[in-house]
């Protein structure tokens, strides 16, 4: 069986859902395939499920700000506004502090505090920090709600969900893609790719390469805490701890830099690797407890320069990429939805995207460096 359409979405996370919804609601026809057995069951449902608009780039800033604008309107995304608190030591600093500058241009609230103003958010050992900042309209969403509530939209305007159903080949032919199916072939000429950590084994099918590998990521979980405490999300640059409050609890992580490849389940190794330097920054860590059940992992999906990888595939006709985010895909994920249809469109995009593009791989003057945390 042959279902034909104006663009096929592989991928069905908040990415792919996003991009259903706009593509959708501009009129096209539009099929989203699922290889999992629902949606959200990949990076998205694993995410730790932090928004900010604390970002060094224009691009990353903007596509935050309007997600997060959206998030807030939004019933399913369960939006809290808990705050974003980055804590900056001394080399950081005058990179950190331009980006400041730059969010508050773009109409970002981000506060600069000493790290003894700091205090009165949260405590903290401040040795070697020159500074923080504080994000107080970031905060943290559902991510869940938020990819099922863009599908719910994409449906009412006539898009087609499908679960369980890989692409296994992929060709172009007469300026069609045909994506094959153990449900059958899905024809369209354009493929939006939101395949989050797998892209780059998509891209392989259609025969060429994308730099999108799976990079394993752990969130560690207290049991309740015996002392209450909000916890804004809070970032340690100088160690790459994270922690933040999840009710009476707290969610605690590390990126390991080498954890990359399909390798699945908790790496309780790497528990030690992080509580060591998260006990050093927050010593009031020592009267939790962990709780090894509500842990989870889960991959994010890399690029070289930790950056997402948007717009038309050079040399490629009719593909287009929302791919890389590298932990940033649930902050930006309702802003790509709107850049990507007009890509795909072929408009303008109300984003500039050009540092995204994949081109910046060719001409490093066109690639940015960012907060990666």
């Amino acid at each position: 069986m042959t279902q034909t359409a104006d663009a096929v979405v592989i991928g069905a996370g908040i990415m792919g859902a996003a991009c259903a919804y706009r593509l959708a609601e501009r009129g096209l026809r539009v099929r989203v395939l699922e290889a999992l057995d629902s949606p959200a069951l990949g990076s998205s449902g694993r995410s730790a499920a932090g928004v900010r608009a604390q970002f060094n780039t224009a691009t990353n800033i903007l596509l935050s700000l309007h997600s997060i604008a959206e998030y807030r309107q939004m019933p399913e995304a369960e939006f809290k506004a808990i705050g974003y608190l980055i804590l900056v030591p001394p080399a950081l600093w005058p990179a950190h502090r331009e980006g400041v500058a730059r969010q508050r241009d773009l109409g970002a609230v981000t506060d600069i505090l000493t790290p003894q103003e700091a205090q009165a958010v949260l405590a903290f050992d401040p040795a070697g920090l020159e500074a923080c900042t504080f994000g107080p309209q970031d905060g943290v969403v559902d991510p869940h709600g938020i990819t099922f509530g863009f599908l719910r939209r994409a449906r009412e305007h006539g898009a087609r969900v499908q679960t369980g159903t890989p692409a296994t080949a992929l060709k172009r032919v007469d300026g069609v893609w045909q994506v094959q199916t153990p449900a059958g072939t899905f024809e369209a000429p354009l493929l939006i790719n939101t395949s989050g950590a797998w892209s780059g084994e998509l891209a392989k099918l259609a025969g060429f390469d994308l730099p999108v590998w799976p990079g394993r990521r752990m969130v560690y979980t207290t049991g309740p805490l015996k002392t209450a405490r909000q916890v804004p999300m809070t970032f340690d640059l100088t160690s790459g701890v994270w922690i933040r409050s999840e009710g009476a609890r707290l969610l605690i992580g590390r990126a390991n830099a080498e954890d990359t490849g399909w390798r699945e389940g908790l790496d309780w190794d790497w528990l030690e690797h992080t509580l060591s330097p998260a006990l050093e920054r927050f010593p009031w860590l020592h009267e939790a407890d962990l709780d090894r059940g509500a842990s989870w992992w889960g991959y994010y999906e890399l690029t070289p320069d930790e950056m997402p990888i948007l717009g038309r595939m050079p040399g490629v006709d009719g593909w287009v990429n929302a791919c890389g985010f590298s932990g940033h895909g649930v902050m930006q994920a309702a802003a790509v939805g709107r850049v990507v249809t007009q890509e795909a469109l072929e408009e303008t995009p109300f984003i500039e995207i050009d540092p995204l593009r994949f081109e910046r791989f060719a001409r490093p003057e066109l690639s940015q460096k960012d907060i990666q945390v």
